[in-house]
């Protein structure tokens, strides 16, 4: 039901989802949607938290694979995670991590992008023994949420992400966090 979800997130987009649709594409009745999800904004919910994990999942294996000797490391490895998950993951161009549907859709009292940087935060203070601050959390979000416009922006005017738009933002980003880690 998630991949039908997302699969006609790319298609139709948000407000012409429904969850009769969603039943068609996953060539399950109706009543099945409604046995997991209350209703179309449930059935994104529970797509934008996968796509969060796959999303963690994705940094940490790349991480793994290739171990951090520098903060920007792990910034450029998240950085180029985001971009590939836009280009390859579907219904996530469209969703991200649940903004379109409602900004505190991950957790009722947070913003999906605070969300986020508080596990960038934490994942920069475990490899690197940083002390995960006030400042260094307020410099995370501020680099998350213009991270998140910039690449907005390069898949605006670029199906595949404008390389130009995308090399600027994670110099910007890079160049700023230098000031905070």
């Amino acid at each position: 039901m998630l991949n039908a979800c997302a699969q006609l997130l790319d298609e139709v987009g948000y407000t012409k989802l429904t969850t009769t649709l969603i039943a068609q594409r996953a060539d399950v009745a109706i009543g099945s949607i409604y046995q997991f999800f209350g209703d179309k904004r449930a059935v994104v919910r529970a797509l934008g938290m996968r796509h969060l994990d796959v999303f963690f999942d994705r940094v940490q294996s790349r991480i793994d694979a290739n171990p951090p000797s520098q903060w920007w490391d792990i910034v450029d490895t998240v950085i180029d995670e985001y971009i590939a998950m836009h280009r390859t993951q579907p219904g996530f161009r469209t969703l991200h991590f649940g903004d379109i549907v409602d900004v505190h859709l991950l957790d009722e009292s947070r913003s999906n992008n605070d969300v986020l940087a508080d596990r960038l935060g934490s994942m920069l203070g475990e490899h690197f023994q940083l002390a995960v601050s006030e400042q260094l959390r307020l410099s995370v979000m501020v680099a998350v949420e213009t991270g998140d416009a910039l690449v907005k922006l390069a898949f605006r005017n670029d199906p595949e992400g404008d390389e130009r738009i995308l090399t600027e933002a994670k110099s910007l980003i890079r160049d700023y966090l230098a000031g905070s880690v």
